[in-house]
């Protein structure tokens, strides 16, 4: 008996590790399925126009009216890769990790850490109610008696390099990976961001509308047990 439940462990963990191999595409290039939207101006302006849309298989976050596009379920231990644009103008946005409350902070935000994608900025961190720490904390966020998680605190951790980005109207490959306490972030292969001690392990994943037209033609999501050497 004793060989015969080795091979079915061994073809177990073969079965788990093949699943855990396996990219899950959150966005389904098709519609908003697994999604729900969080605009403030929603609540007063019933036609607003859409902050998200889907055209041509690619997930558009039109950068007006502000909010967010929050998936229902909650992950961790997780990779997300993602291939991004702007269109035209360059501007601001992000993927939030770790989301959970909504509007916690200036009645827009929800909890979370945000992923900075903002035009010659992208990878570096926003504490958003949540917070993470990095080496050299004082050179990339300033002064630790400003440090904070709330509105009017130094919430912005600078990314690790220059030049990661390519030009504008090109697309970008961002791959962030969360394991338990520590997230780091690549640009077009750059390790732009390498963060630990972060004060949530799971939660939601949020794509930001704020201001700036992005289009999203990758959005995938891969459980990890170790991290990207």
């Amino acid at each position: 008996m004793k060989p015969k439940i080795f091979i079915l462990a061994l073809t177990c963990s073969f079965m788990l590790s093949t699943t855990m191999a396996q990219n899950l595409p959150i966005f389904n290039g098709v519609d908003l399925s697994g999604w729900h939207v969080d605009v403030p101006e929603l609540d007063t302006n019933a036609n607003a126009g859409p902050s998200f849309i889907v055209e041509d298989g690619m997930l558009i976050s039109m950068g007006n009216p502000l909010g967010h596009l929050i998936t229902d379920d909650e992950y961790e231990n997780y990779r997300i890769t993602t291939e991004y644009r702007f269109p035209g103008e360059t501007g601001n946005c992000g993927i939030l990790i770790h989301a959970s409350t909504p509007r916690s902070l200036y009645k827009m935000f929800p909890k979370s850490i945000e992923v900075q994608m903002y035009h010659e900025n992208a990878g570096d961190f926003w504490c958003i109610v949540e917070n993470i720490e990095v080496d050299n904390m004082v050179e990339r966020r300033g002064p630790k008696e400003e440090w904070g998680v709330t509105e009017g605190k130094k919430r912005r951790i600078l990314n690790l390099t220059d030049g990661s980005e390519n030009p504008p109207g090109l697309w970008n490959r961002m791959v962030i990976e969360c394991l338990g306490d520590k997230v780091k972030v690549w640009v077009n292969g750059d390790l732009v961001n390498e963060g630990y001690n972060a004060t949530a392990s799971k939660g939601q994943i949020a794509v930001q509308a704020e201001g700036a037209k992005v289009e999203f033609r990758k959005l995938e999501l891969e459980p990890i047990i170790e991290f990207t050497k």
